[in-house]
């Protein structure tokens, strides 16, 4: 293998000012990523000094190299947190203060800074094994939307907040489900997503962390279970076409027997009536036509006879 060849001092310096700069963007707030920085800043310097080409470019006054040093350290300590960010600075290990948006300066060694995304979060539960109040197993997942409303709590109150937060929603779902009937759930599923919504903000407080909402994505039942609601759907809608059909005749017996009271009350109506129907039968284009004789006639005939 051709072995590489030796890089030249402005080579060197080129290559380590590159790497301080990715590292730079990249940030961090360990020690480890301190130390690393300052490395490369004292690189830079020896490499500077121990170049006459490069050194020649520099002002020869011994107060220059301190100046330098400052002013790598001053540009390694900026930080930028965005509007839609918050910073917890520590210093010595202890909380000093919150950091709002803009430039800040996070002096090395002495200081670290976390930075929190305080936007509305989105956490996806994933779907769990349930078991209703009526002895009914289900699966379900959910959708839960949060924000942070205290920086400084959800720093040092709890190790990862979103974990934390996912595992609270999956256990307060299964209890909350667990306590609730099949048709309960499927009649009130939102009922059931502010019940888990009030438990999972109520326990998440104290991390400084504000549950929005909480919606039920899907209820997934067993197949027999959905034969068994389905056929229980299709006797229901049985039961209401036999009740509207009974209400039907009902008052369509009803309205007869006033219609036949009528009749009865005025003589000569049931004649027009008869008389009005054969006309109606006219009208069909059958041969067939069927004359109604009146008990009335008959019972003249019988008079007459007698």
């Amino acid at each position: 293998m051709e072995k590489k060849k030796p890089l030249t001092p402005e080579e060197e310096l080129q290559r380590l000012a590159t790497e301080f700069y990715e590292r730079f963007q990249r940030g961090g707030s360990g020690i480890r990523s301190v130390v690393r920085n300052i490395a490369l800043v004292v690189g830079l310097l020896i490499i500077v000094i121990n170049n006459p080409l490069l050194l020649s470019l520099l002002p020869m006054d011994i107060t220059f190299v301190p100046v330098l040093i400052v002013l790598f350290v001053v540009l390694i300590s900026i930080r930028q947190v965005n509007q839609y960010e918050r910073g917890v600075k520590f210093q010595f290990g202890k909380f000093r203060r919150m950091v709002e948006p803009g430039w800040r300066l996070v002096w090395p060694i002495i200081q670290n800074m976390t930075k929190v995304d305080i936007r509305v979060k989105v956490t996806d539960v994933p779907y769990q094994e349930t078991i209703t109040r009526d002895n009914v197993s289900a699966r379900i997942n959910a959708v839960l939307f949060y924000k942070i409303t205290d920086v400084e709590k959800v720093i040092i109150e709890v190790e990862n907040f979103r974990d934390a937060v996912s595992q609270l929603a999956q256990t307060t779902m299964r209890n909350v489900i667990g306590e609730m009937t099949l048709d309960e759930l499927l009649s009130n599923r939102d009922a059931a997503a502010e019940r888990i919504r009030e438990i999972i903000d109520k326990a998440s407080d104290p991390w400084g962390i504000k549950v929005e909402s909480v919606e039920l994505k899907d209820i997934v039942l067993p197949e027999d279970m959905v034969r068994t609601i389905a056929k229980q759907a299709e006797a229901e809608r049985e039961r209401r076409a036999v009740i509207i059909n009974s209400e039907g005749e009902v008052s369509a017996a009803e309205n007869l027997r006033k219609a036949a009271e009528i009749l009865s009350g005025s003589p000569g109506a049931l004649h027009l009536r008869t008389l009005n129907s054969i006309n109606d039968i006219s009208s069909d284009a059958s041969n067939t036509i069927v004359f109604a004789v009146p008990l009335e006639v008959l019972k003249a005939f019988e008079r007459l006879g007698k």
